[in-house]
């Protein structure tokens, strides 16, 4: 009998025990996705190779989690512990802990920009990315021009420059094989490195509305064996894409021989002046068909378009008296 009654009361204590536990556990887990102590967002950064309790601790003091031990125990029983991710975090009113676990598992969520503009040169874009604080490394080396996909590109704090470079030449290929394998079938270019040199040539030229008539004028003469005869190419012979010109071309440097002016050499120059978009690799690609050999600013942000060097002239001599309106207006 006493025996019995000594197990009956070990049997009362486990299971009092067990409802005891189930209601810590409970308790424990509401408070973890209850709403946190922040009464104002908090900034953070986690950095490459941070340890999870170090962060917690961090968390704890900047008053994002209020209890440090349930937090930590809860980023350990649901993984977030072993998968924490390095970035900036912004943490908002109110977060729970679940939330603030989550998000550290994600990553980063705070994002900032960079634009790189299409006919922006890989110099200058290099430039900009070098000054860009939040990323770390710098970029000795200067990728090949014509490389670098103009878009704007979200990065986080504490990533690299290389790894932006990265996804933005990886962007760039990807885009120049889908516009080569759609090209024209009678289009003159042979490689890949062509078509991104015409197009950045183009894109130098004009704006999207006139790419792919621009982008006839230039294949026109390619197929004729005549000379492009472009003037951002000589520019590009003459900055190499370190800075822009900033003043007119003079005759001298339009007659000078470098391996960039058109007017001296026959058909490309050797390499791409800029960073093209995709609107110019597809007008490079697949060109309208015009009969222009020739075309020359209108005064209105577009060109006047000719077939012949006689009504090209004309168009020349218009412009130039467009140019000496606002001159004298000045």
């Amino acid at each position: 009998m006493k025996m019995r009654n000594i197990a009956a009361n070990m049997m009362t204590i486990l299971i009092v025990a067990g409802i005891v536990l189930v209601g810590v556990i409970g308790v424990a887990r509401q408070q973890v996705v209850s709403s946190g102590p922040l009464l104002e967002p908090v900034r953070y950064s986690v950095e490459r190779g941070a340890r999870f309790d170090a962060v917690a601790e961090d968390l704890a003091e900047a008053g994002v989690v209020e209890n440090l031990m349930l937090f930590r125990l809860a980023g350990r029983y649901g993984g977030q512990a072993n998968n924490l991710k390095f970035g900036e975090y912004e943490f908002d009113t109110g977060a729970s802990m679940q939330e603030v676990l989550d998000l550290l598992a994600r990553g980063g969520n705070v994002n900032y920009t960079l634009t790189i503009p299409p006919g922006m040169t890989v110099a200058m874009a290099v430039d900009r990315i070098n000054g860009l604080e939040p990323l770390k490394g710098e970029l000795a080396e200067l990728p090949p021009e014509g490389s670098l996909f103009p878009d704007t590109w979200a990065y986080q704090r504490g990533g690299t420059r290389t790894a932006i470079v990265e996804r933005m030449q990886a962007k760039m290929r990807e885009t120049v094989d889908e516009v080569w394998e759609s090209r024209s079938p009678d289009n003159p270019l042979e490689t890949k490195e062509q078509l991104i040199i015409l197009a950045s040539i183009i894109e130098k030229e004009t704006t999207p509305r006139e790419h792919k008539k621009v982008a006839s004028v230039f294949i026109n003469r390619l197929n004729k064996g005549m000379k492009l005869q472009t003037d951002p190419t000589v520019i590009y012979g003459i900055t190499l894409g370190q800075a822009p010109l900033g003043r007119g071309l003079r005759r001298s440097e339009l007659a000078a021989p470098t391996p960039y002016n058109t007017y001296v050499i026959q058909g490309l120059p050797p390499t791409p002046i800029a960073n093209p978009s995709r609107e110019s690799l597809e007008a490079a690609a697949n060109p309208v068909e015009t009969p222009y050999l020739y075309f020359v600013a209108d005064g209105t942000g577009g060109h006047a378009f000719a077939e012949t060097l006689d009504e090209h002239n004309r168009n020349v001599a218009v412009w130039r008296r467009i140019e000496r309106e606002r001159k004298a207006n000045e």
